[in-house]
């Protein structure tokens, strides 16, 4: 399964990250990235816990970082 990220600014001019398909998984970051960042991480303790808890069964999975 892929989970993507979805982000935009909020009115008060923070942004705002969120995984749709993983409820709750939302981040709040001074700047784009720091909001994806953020949700990316959550995401995967998440998903974590998932496993650990025997809430969902284990898949194989591709996990790509961007690098700099």
């Amino acid at each position: 399964m892929n989970y993507n990220i979805e982000y935009e600014r909020e009115e008060d001019g923070r942004w705002i990250a969120e995984v749709p398909k993983l409820p709750g998984v939302l981040a709040y970051g001074t700047t784009a990235d720091d909001a994806m960042r953020k949700a990316e991480a959550l995401a995967l303790r998440v998903l974590a816990d998932r496993l650990e808890m025997a809430e969902s069964s284990p898949l194989p999975i591709s996990i790509a970082f961007a690098t700099v």
